[in-house]
């Protein structure tokens, strides 16, 4: 589709009367326009396509402009599909609902049920106007609306979420009263950890009990939130990084949260190994089949037999093309920072998980929690597809993406509500091996990083300097050697002639 846009731009510089060389273009390139296009699509020099007239295309001239062009469009998304909003005929049926509710039934006397429902309607309301008005972004499978629908939740959960960071602490927990009954009572938290013997002899019934015991509901949940998270983040090493990080964070913070007591076995073997290794290998499995898949789209009408639909409706739900993420965080300072940052976003991100649920005093089976994940799953994938895009070609994409940067707010709301509800937890002190290892860890990435984009760069520019002085301080003194020595410049062999004057033979 990137190539049709091409040749219709083409078509239309090739019949303007005004664009140099109009009809042949034989005075700017020997190939068709067409091609001249293609050359810049497919990211191949333009020299080949110049005359001898004009040897090289400047940057100013007008084929180096359409060629900037036809950069910009293999650069750019996809050219997806030209879906349709429906923006009257969810306007229409919005009208027509709204009418409904207030000329045709009686409002109820309660005031709590009208002020929820209220409240209903109004996000109802916001999440149609977003659906079909919103800005797309970098994703349009299995359909924009999809997406859109999800950026403007992350909207409603934004502000839903300030309205909790303003309220007093016991007004906020009471306040989830009016989601569901049952909450705003405080929970006892579970403790992992005790009896950490993977088998117990004591127990003749059942000596592995302990093993047993460990494996409920989020065992299945680790490692289906570890596939999708490898999905997002599309690198082996980083979703390596974050699983291992998170395991050293609940070491450090069981003191505070009792949830992160668990046995050593459970963090390393269950959680690190099993899990999130399992995950993390499945997700880099698919991402190795998305890579390789041929993205070649058909119209579902064109398709002749019955499997084939199926198939194809199936195909549906992958992505529209795809893009392998090369974050390259050594290559320089600001993919190291940012690289960093993406880490440390996740892991805020997982603790808040566990803080919310204890200040908010939420069960974790209850499905406020559920939908949460939920929520990062769908708006995690197009947040990190924003943050490559901004760090992979910032000239390109000019500004951090409406999704990524929600999320980011949404994270640092969640950090603020459990600084504010429960200050007195956040603030016990860390035990001292814990802080000594926290420090030593710290010091040394600081260290490194200061060696690899600081100290090594001036090393590596001081030697180039010394070695290309050293060349030319060589060049001068032979040069210089040459000069006093008066070298003869070699002559011509003597001719026949003269060989024959001084009584040798002549040469053959």
């Amino acid at each position: 589709m990137v190539f049709r846009a091409a040749e219709h731009l083409a078509g239309t510089f090739r019949g303007a009367s005004t664009f140099p060389g109009a009809g042949s273009w034989a005075g700017v390139c020997q190939v068709p326009l067409p091609s001249l296009f293609g050359c810049c699509l497919r990211n191949q020099p333009l020299e080949p396509c110049a005359t001898e007239s004009t040897p090289s295309l400047g940057r100013g001239s007008d084929a180096r402009k359409l060629c900037d062009l036809g950069v910009a469009l293999r650069l750019s998304e996809p050219v997806f599909p030209p879906w349709r909003a429906h923006t009257l005929t969810v306007l229409f049926i919005l009208t027509c609902v709204l009418g409904y509710v207030t000329l045709l039934e009686e409002t109820p006397r309660d005031t709590a049920y009208n002020t929820k429902r209220g409240i209903v309607a109004s996000i109802l309301v916001f999440l149609c106007f977003g659906v079909t008005q919103a800005k797309d972004g970098p994703f349009s499978r299995p359909h924009p609306a999809y997406w859109r629908f999800w950026l403007c939740v992350s909207v409603v959960y934004e502000l839903f979420l300030i309205f909790i960071l303003f309220q007093t602490v016991q007004d906020g927990r009471q306040f989830l009263k009016y989601v569901d009954p049952r909450l705003g009572v405080p929970l006892p938290e579970r403790d992992y950890g005790g009896n950490c013997l993977i088998y117990d002899a004591h127990n003749e019934s059942d000596p592995f009990h302990n093993v047993w015991d460990k494996l409920d509901g989020f065992v299945p949940a680790h490692f289906l939130g570890w596939y999708l998270k490898t999905l997002m983040i599309r690198d082996w090493w980083m979703c390596t990084i974050v699983s291992v990080m998170f395991e050293f964070l609940e070491y450090s913070l069981e003191h505070q949260l009792p949830n992160f007591s668990e046995c050593w076995w459970d963090h390393w073997i269950m959680d690190v190994l099993v899990c999130n290794g399992l995950g993390i290998y499945c997700g880099m499995k698919t991402l190795e089949w998305l890579s390789l898949k041929t993205y070649k789209w058909q119209g579902l009408w064109n398709i002749p037999t019955y499997k084939g639909k199926m198939k194809r409706i199936a195909f549906q739900f992958t992505p529209y093309s795809w893009v392998r993420f090369e974050w390259k965080p050594a290559s320089s300072l600001r993919r190291w920072l940012a690289v960093c940052g993406i880490i440390l976003v996740f892991l805020l991100a997982e603790l808040n998980t566990f803080y919310l649920k204890f200040v908010l005093w939420l069960p974790p089976e209850h499905y406020l929690v559920l939908l949460r994940l939920v929520f990062f799953v769908n708006v995690g994938g197009v947040a990190m597809r924003e943050i490559y895009d901004f760090m992979d070609d910032p000239k390109l994409h000019k500004k951090l993406g409406q999704q990524a940067w929600l999320v980011a707010a949404i994270t640092a709301t969640e950090l603020l509500i459990v600084v504010k509800y429960d200050p007195h937890t956040l603030t016990l002190s860390l035990p001292f091996y814990i802080s000594q290892c926290w420090t030593l860890g710290s010091v040394l990435v600081l260290t490194w990083t200061i060696w690899r984009f600081f100290l090594r760069d001036i090393t590596l520019r001081y030697k180039e300097t010394r070695r290309q002085k050293q060349q030319s301080r060589g060049d001068q003194d032979r040069a210089v050697g040459n000069t006093d020595g008066h070298l003869p410049e070699p002559e011509d062999p003597p001719g026949p002639v003269e060989a024959e004057r001084e009584g040798a033979p002549a040469p053959n």
